[in-house]
């Protein structure tokens, strides 16, 4: 069957709809996913018809089931995600107490110190690495060819435990 023209796919489309969007209604429980889904249906058929005109009705029940099917597994993936997550930063949090959220933030404090002593360049090479950036894109933002951000970030990573080194006491440096 070739592409439908207007008239005939139309006639099929108010023929099979109803069913289409009851079927997806009772498979994806949502009315508004049901309408969405449905249309994506029809937009298949309109594209992609089947060979044989007589077989409209099943190849629209196995279309309809199929996107029906995928959408739930996204709808799950989505779920799993959104869990996951929760359970991060909900876990992070109740782990921690007052005592250890208080040192943590004391830690932070003295490292942003540490980098407050280092010039520009180096403070800008260490945030960017452990924010994620590739060497790719660090070499992009510092404006240097990508085989010397390792050399930075080394250098930088030296002058910071030195730096660090500085500060601390002589049972801190030891422990």
């Amino acid at each position: 069957m070739k592409i439908p023209e207007s008239n005939p796919f139309r006639s099929i489309f108010y023929e099979h709809y109803p069913i289409v969007r009851r079927k997806l209604v009772a498979l994806v429980r949502d009315d508004a996913a049901a309408d969405d889904l449905a249309q994506d249906v029809f937009l298949k058929l309109y594209r992609n018809p089947p060979d044989d005109p007589a077989a409209v009705g099943a190849w629209l029940h196995r279309v309809l089931t199929r996107v029906g099917y995928d959408y739930m597994d996204k709808l799950a993936r989505e779920r799993r995600l959104q869990n996951k997550q929760e359970l991060y930063f909900e876990g992070d949090v109740l782990l921690q107490s007052g005592e250890e959220a208080l040192l943590r933030k004391m830690d932070q404090e003295e490292v942003r110190e540490w980098l407050d002593t280092l010039p520009e360049r180096d403070r800008q090479v260490l945030l960017l690495r452990y924010s994620g950036y590739s060497y790719a894109e660090i070499a992009h933002e510092l404006n240097v060819r990508p085989p010397v951000v390792g050399t930075l970030i080394s250098r930088a990573t030296e002058k910071l435990r030195q730096s660090a080194v500085k500060t601390m006491s002589p049972s801190e440096i030891k422990s």
